[in-house]
Formats: structure tokens, sequence, C-alpha cells
């Protein structure tokens, strides 16, 4: 059985914080029908720790381990073009030797997106309070901007009790997530969650 690792971009600061970020992508994975083949989630910090961290485990990789990497794409990802070919062109990140090119996965245009496509997860965490006028009914969430999307949950949370802020309540967020409807509006995401079923 292939042992994979992702390598996450976020929660490097804290113990407290790495802990929250592996619970949630683990609730996620498993609400996806991915609780035998959930990947063990190593949160990195910041994009480019989360690259160097990459490129170790796959250049010191043993027999049966496979590992992935996860960031954010920042911004939109031109049709056409491949994960590696937007990390390279943003980033100027080249693909590591004995990587394949489906080891790495974009969250588009940040996580904060794949919260958008559940309209249901958001009402139950936040409440009535939730002004969801703020939440546009955005054709194409991946190409809606890292701004945009930070500024509408801002917004519709205004008047909440809790509003919303990186960290512990974006942990919440992602482990309630309805991945079924995540899948739909986001096609990276649903890049992911079938590469990791196909494991």
């Amino acid at each position: 059985m292939v042992k994979v690792k992702l390598y996450v971009e976020g929660a490097g600061q804290t113990d407290l914080e790495r802990t929250q970020c592996r619970q949630a992508f683990s609730a996620f994975f498993g609400s996806a029908g991915l609780a035998g083949k959930r990947p063990r989630t190593v949160p990195c910090g910041g994009r480019q720790s989360a690259y160097d961290a990459f490129v170790t485990a796959v250049r010191t990789a043993k027999t049966g381990e496979l590992p992935l990497l996860l960031v954010d794409a920042e911004e939109a990802v031109i049709a056409g073009r491949t994960v590696w070919q937007h990390l390279k062109t943003r980033d100027n990140w080249d693909k590591p030797d004995d990587a394949n090119d489906n080891q790495a996965f974009l969250m588009v245009q940040v996580m904060e997106t794949w919260f958008l496509a559940d309209r249901e997860m958001l009402r139950r965490y936040f409440g009535a309070n939730l002004r969801l006028n703020h939440l546009r009914a955005w054709p194409s969430l991946e190409d809606v901007s890292k701004a945009e999307v930070f500024g509408a949950l801002e917004m519709a949370t205004t008047a909440c009790t809790k509003k919303y802020a990186k960290g512990k309540i974006s942990f919440e967020l992602l482990g309630e997530l309805h991945p079924a409807s995540v899948e739909v509006a986001c096609p990276h995401v649903k890049e992911l969650l079938q590469s990791l079923r196909n494991l």
C-alpha cells in the first residue's frame, strides 16, 4: 500500500495550528470517501517552505512512499496550463526530476475558495447573521481573485458572532466542508480527490 504524504501550504506557526490543519484535512478527506486512503498531511507554513519540503521528500522517498504538494495558486490558472507550468511561471519552481506531473495540486486561487462552494456549511457555521448577499453567484469560483474571496467572506460575516479569520476558524470550516459540493465547483479539487481515489 502506498503511503501518501501531502505537503501543504499554511499552518506552520505553532503546534496547535499544525494539529488543527492536520485534523481539518483528515476530516475533509474522510468525508470525501477516502477513509482508507487519507494522506498524512504535513503543514509547512509558507508556500516556499511547502515546495522545499516536497522537493526534499521526493529526493529521499523510500519505496512505497508518495509525496504530494498542495499550495494556493494565488492567481487564476490559464486554461490548458498544467500545475507545474503554473508554478514555473508564477514561482519559478521546477518539477523535481524524480516527481511525476500528478504530484502537485493547486488550491485555486486560495483554500477559502472552497468555502464559497458550500453555502449550506457557511450558513450552519456562521448562523442567521451571515449576509449571503455578499457571496455572489460567481459562474466560475476558480476565476474569483484571492482578494475578492477574502473580501466576500469578511463582508458576509461582519454581523456574525464569529467573523471569518485565517487559522482556527478556517480549519474548522475545512473540516465541515461537503467535498462533493466543492468538487462540482472547483475542478482542481476534483483532480486532487480523484488522484487520491485512484491510488
